[in-house]
């Protein structure tokens, strides 16, 4: 049995006390994923930005709102995890000030300026130990593929799990999971929950029980 990190759900950058950048991010294949990694018998912890889906009663929660947050509860909580599988959409860019003070409307253009937020997955992926693992997700509408593997090669990712837009805010997707050598190792389609079994599958077989054996 092992214990698993999974972060869920969009984050939100505010940009006064009231507006927010975020995404159209659900949570439900986090909720997914966190029960396939039950049924399998793993402790689960989820650490998520704001939803309204009902994730498994039997895993512990932590409820967050910005990227910044996720990532210090995640770098607090992942070196007692044996894995992190990143599922969650945070928010990229937050505008570089906040205002204290609702703005208000001046009939003019507002031009926001925004600055890069953490990258959740890779900040981990860098300081995982070496009996650890990193599963991240790529949402990706061009050369997807390609910025797939990029993106598990720069976050030192074990497994890439790579989907597109469609699967923001969905019932279903579809998802190709990739290793670090390029090879596809599975494509599941359908309900988010059977996609979800899949992907815990594969990381069982190739993470979970690689682990085991090394241990």
């Amino acid at each position: 049995m092992s214990r698993i990190l999974i972060t869920s759900g969009p984050t939100r950058q505010y940009l006064d006390p009231v507006r927010y950048l975020t995404n159209g991010s659900s949570g439900r294949m986090g909720a997914a994923l966190a029960a396939a990694a039950l049924d399998l018998g793993h402790d689960v912890l989820i650490v998520s930005g704001p939803v309204q889906v009902d994730y498994p009663k039997a895993a512990r929660r932590i409820d967050v709102i910005s990227t910044e947050d996720l990532l210090a509860v995640c770098r607090a909580e992942f070196p007692r995890c044996d894995g992190l599988i990143g599922a969650a959409a945070p928010c990229d860019y937050r505008p570089r000030r906040v205002e204290s003070q609702k703005i208000a409307k001046t009939g003019q253009p507002l031009e926001l300026l925004l600055v890069e937020t953490p990258d959740v997955v890779a900040t981990l992926g860098a300081e995982k130990r070496a009996d650890q693992w990193v599963v991240g997700f790529a949402l990706e509408t061009e050369d997807p593929r390609f910025r797939a593997l990029a993106k598990m090669e720069r976050k030192n990712c074990d497994l890439m799990v790579l989907n597109g837009p469609e699967a923001m805010n969905a019932e279903d997707n579809r998802v190709e999971v990739l290793a670090r050598n390029g090879q596809s190792l599975a494509e599941f389609k359908g309900r988010k929950d059977e996609v979800a079994r899949g992907i815990l599958g594969i990381i069982q077989q190739q993470l979970v029980g690689a682990t085991s054996d090394k241990g």
